[in-house]
């Protein structure tokens, strides 16, 4: 049974001088002091008595039929004893002394003695109320007796604000019943004589049972039998008035209003413990399902993002090459959209990401959460190593494009080059097959063998002289084989055919030069003129072929510097032309002798000279040629010189812009360092400074695209380095995405702080003070604390971990921590501290960060929810029981909230479980993370 046992306090009940039903010296008989004695309101007014017997008779029947019984006349019934015990035993929920069952006077007596020394044993002093008088009858006294009786066990506990029992009960029907016209109650008399206050009371909790605004506030009766017609019915409170009496009585009777009031009061109060149950715990629900709302987009967002990367990480390493520079080129450009169109939103993707699970952290925090763990590999931490590794590859493929497209640029010089230097020697070699295998010498005269002898020496000369060449085609094909150009076979062929050809050339020439040694002591004269004209013409005619190869030959020159090496190189080549000039007139001048030496002697000369094919007209073309190749080398490095020269320019254009925006990039980071360590206004102030500051970086941003601008005409131009300035264009793309996330989440941490401010109920002075005293300890402006440097920081607010004071006197302000801290010697004990950092570092880093910091301030110095709060929630809607059914949820949350703790919660295992039965325990804990779901 249920334990009334009140406090030790002494209350007096009985007629006495002083108050209506009460009077002596405790707090009970003020607040139950009536305007008249109650034995004098019966002597004066027999309505009364007549009313109080009606109601406190149907009062006790409420109770005694739950022990199977009842009494028809007040003043007789109790007389035994008996029906008294067992009364207070109902009440109560406790036993009585065993009743006498005797029928003498004496056992009467000495039951109604138990009972009244069981009332007294509750705090109750009696005066002037015997068992003597009870056991004869005594209607006043009895009377007097049961409203004792009513006091302590129906109203005493009634408490509203921390009122009186009677003004407890009052100002509890003043707030039910205010919103209803016609209801102004102000005691219990009259305020009740026209029935309204009964069906306000009704309706308020129980609307579908009164249809109010049909009552009439002229028709008394009827009102009042429709409240008590409806609570007997449907309420189980039995009918203790009567609607004639109440309204034939001048002012009604106010013990027996307050007696059938506070049945309406119990009534209902089951109900009003239930429907604020009901709102803590949908309150806690809400939280729940935003925080699972947030928890899935985050789930998604991250999903969509490491997908994205998933599917980009493979193209960036992609290395594959192709064969043109145009295809390449093609590559590069692709790659450029990329960083241009396709990468900037997942960038602010992935910081928005951050912020939001920063958000979701923070609410969890509030509302006394486990922190949220992301599925397996949707971390923050695994997105930022899914992210580094596509900045890796991001680069990597940037560096293969540049490399991959000089290196075919290199290809098409070089292969360029060997088609050059293969026509020419093709063009040289192109009949010589035929002349070394030519059997003249046969037939000869003995000049002309001698003829044949020196012609043959020039052509060795000439053979020996092509030997170079032949090399350097042989050197060009290999490093095209070692870079892998795609035409590499066909440059193999060719270069096989002219090395097989120069070795047949070699092996000809051997043969050719035995047969003419084996016949050179017939041949005793030779041409000396023609000889000496013949060896200087091959060498001077090869220097001319060489110097006209090098003027035709291509270039590609990447700086300045380079270009003017060439032109240099040509200037001094140029200086050499005089006496090169100087050594063709020397050798005509030797054809010319050797013209007039004949004409002279009158010597017939067979044709043109026999020991060289090298004729002055083929010198003077070749020379001619050289003089026509010179300006145009000329024009062409110029050309090249200009180009290098806007070059040079893109690159001291770049460097300006990027000199300025890289520094600037880097005093902002500097300056948001500085305004997340300092404390200027509230943090509504912080967040609009912040605002600006973020808009003012964004309105940078045409800046920056300039820039992108200038680097898109650099590698267009293909440039590929510039001694200008140490910023390259992925340093500041770079540093541009990490100064928006700053801010951002710098933005975000002032946010969380207000969230966490207005959540708990942190001013902006302790908001203010927090931040003065982490500052005070961050001496690196680092934004985190170290451990020694938290326990300092803790110990200036005036935390009192180990006396536990700051728990016990609620919110103390840190000067009076401060002074208590002062005068006990108070330090931070190892066992708590340590406890303490496993709280605000969980992952054991060694650092506390700001939020983590006031996280924990905020959850020391306010009240939350907690899971046994949410328990005893719970328990109110299940009536009491260790288990609660599907239905009953239905009935008592909206509709979602119910299916929501039906989806989640386990079936109840304990002994007194019932098909249905679900778990709330288990659930509500799981909650604030102390056990499984």
């Amino acid at each position: 049974m249920v334990d009334y046992h009140a406090a030790n306090q002494s209350y007096q009940y009985g007629p006495s001088s002083g108050g209506n039903g009460a009077g002596g010296g405790g707090s009970m008989g003020d607040y139950m002091a009536q305007e008249d004695d109650w034995d004098r309101d019966l002597l004066l007014d027999p309505a009364w008595e007549k009313q109080q017997r009606k109601t406190f008779t149907a009062w006790c029947n409420s109770h005694l039929r739950k022990a199977g019984t009842q009494i028809e006349n007040i003043d007789e019934d109790f007389r035994d004893g008996l029906k008294l015990m067992l009364l207070l035993e109902v009440i109560s929920g406790e036993r009585l002394p065993k009743p006498e069952r005797g029928k003498m006077r004496v056992h009467k007596i000495n039951n109604v003695n138990k009972a009244l020394d069981f009332i007294a044993s509750k705090g109750v002093k009696l005066v002037s109320i015997g068992a003597e008088e009870i056991v004869d009858g005594n209607a006043k006294m009895t009377l007097g007796m049961i409203w004792t009786i009513i006091l302590r066990f129906a109203i005493q506990d009634i408490s509203v604000e921390e009122t009186s029992a009677k003004e407890g009960l009052l100002l509890w029907c003043q707030r039910k019943t205010a919103p209803y016209k016609n209801v102004n109650v102000q005691n219990f008399h009259i305020s009740w004589k026209d029935g309204l206050a009964f069906n306000a009371l009704i309706h308020r909790h129980r609307p579908e049972l009164i249809e109010y605004d049909k009552l009439r506030k002229d028709d008394p009766v009827t009102n009042l039998n429709n409240a008590f017609e409806v609570a007997e019915k449907y309420l189980d409170i039995p009918k203790m008035l009567d609607a004639e009496d109440i309204v034939g009585t001048l002012r009604p009777d106010e013990k027996a209003i307050m007696t059938y009031v506070s049945c309406f009061y119990h009534a209902f109060s089951g109900a009003q413990k239930a429907e604020t149950a009901a709102n803590r715990i949908c309150k806690v629900l809400a939280v729940n399902q935003e925080n699972e709302h947030l928890m899935e987009d985050y789930e998604r967002l991250a999903s969509d993002l490491l997908e994205w990367i998933r599917r980009t990480i493979p193209w960036l390493e992609d290395r594959v090459p192709q064969k043109t520079i145009q295809e390449m080129q093609q590559k590069l450009e692709d790659f450029r959209d990329y960083r241009r169109v396709h990468k900037p939103p997942k960038v602010q993707e992935k910081c928005q990401l951050e912020i939001n699970f920063n958000t979701l952290q923070t609410k969890l925090r509030l509302s006394n959460r486990p922190a949220f763990m992301p599925s397996e590999g949707r971390m923050v931490s695994d997105i930022n190593n899914c992210w580094q590794h596509l900045e890796q590859a991001e680069k990597g493929y940037e560096e293969w494009l540049l490399n991959e497209i000089r290196r075919l640029e290199r290809l098409d010089h070089l292969a360029e080059k060997f088609r050059q230097k293969a026509s020419i020697h093709e063009a040289w070699t192109d009949g010589k097959e035929a002349m070394l295998k030519h059997r003249d010498y046969e037939t000869a005269t003995l000049s002309d063998i001698k003829a044949l002898i020196r012609k043959h020496e020039a052509f060795e000369s000439d053979l020996a002289a092509h030997q170079d060449r032949v090399e350097q085609i042989a050197a060009i094909a290999q490093e095209l084989n070692e870079l892998d150009y795609y035409d590499s076979h066909n440059v193999n062929t060719r270069c096989q055919k002219i090395c097989d050809q120069w070795d047949a050339l070699g092996s000809l020439t051997h043969s050719r030069r035995e047969a003419l040694e084996k016949t050179e002591k017939q041949l005793e004269t030779i041409d000396q003129l023609h000889l000496e004209y013949a060896k200087r013409a091959a060498p001077f005619n090869n220097w001319m072929e060489s110097a006209m190869e090098d003027l035709q030959d291509m270039f590609i020159v990447h700086t300045i510097e380079e270009i003017e090496g060439l032109i240099s190189a040509h200037d001094q080549f140029k200086s050499t032309l005089p006496d090169a000039d100087r050594e063709r007139e020397a050798i005509l001048a030797i054809h010319k002798e050797a013209q007039r030496i004949a004409e002279s002697n009158h010597i017939k000369l067979s044709g043109s000279n026999p020991y060289t094919t090298v004729t002055p007209q083929i010198i003077n073309s070749k020379w001619e040629k050289v003089q026509q190749l010179v300006p145009k080398r000329d024009h062409a490095l110029l050309d090249e010189q200009s180009k290098q020269q806007s070059n040079e320019h893109l690159r001291r254009q770049f460097a300006s812009q990027a000199n300025i925006v890289g520094p600037w990039i880097q005093t902002k980071m500097e300056e948001i360092g500085r305004i997340s360590i300092e404390m200027n206004g509230t943090l509504e102030d912080q967040l609009s400074h912040l605002k600006q500051y973020e808009r003012s970086i964004v309105d940078y941003k045409p800046n920056l695209d300039l820039l992108e601008q200038q680097h898109q005409l650099i590698q267009e131009a293909l440039i590929f380095d510039n001694k200008h300035t140490n910023y390259t264009m992925e340093h500041i793309r770079v540093g541009w995405e990490q100064l928006l996330t700053t801010i951002a989440r710098t933005i975000n941490e002032v946010e969380n702080q207000i969230l966490t401010r207005d959540a708990k109920g942190i001013s902006q002075e302790q908001m203010q003070e927090f931040r003065a005293s982490f500052n005070h300890f961050d001496k690196d402006h680092g934004g985190a604390l170290g451990p020694e440097e938290f326990k300092a920081c803790l110990i200036s607010l005036g935390y009192d971990v180990e006396n536990d004071r700051q728990k016990q006197t609620g919110s103390m302000d840190s000067d009076d921590f401060r002074a208590l801290l002062i005068s006990t010697g108070y330090s931070l004990g190892d066992a708590e501290f340590n406890r303490i950092m496993s709280v605000v570092d969980p992952n054991h880093s060694g650092l506390v960060t700001f939020q983590a910091f006031i996280d924990f301030m905020s959850r020391e110095t306010t009240d939350t929810d907690t899971a046994d709060q949410v328990i005893a929630s719970f328990k109110v809607l299940a009536g009491d029981k260790n288990f609660i059914t599907a239905e009953e949820l239905r009935r008592e949350l909206p509709p979602d909230q119910a299916e929501y703790c039906i989806a989640r919660m386990a079936p109840y295992q304990g002994s007194d479980a019932v098909p249905g039965a679900l778990d709330y325990k288990s659930f509500s804990t799981a909650l604030y993370g102390e056990s499984d779901l």
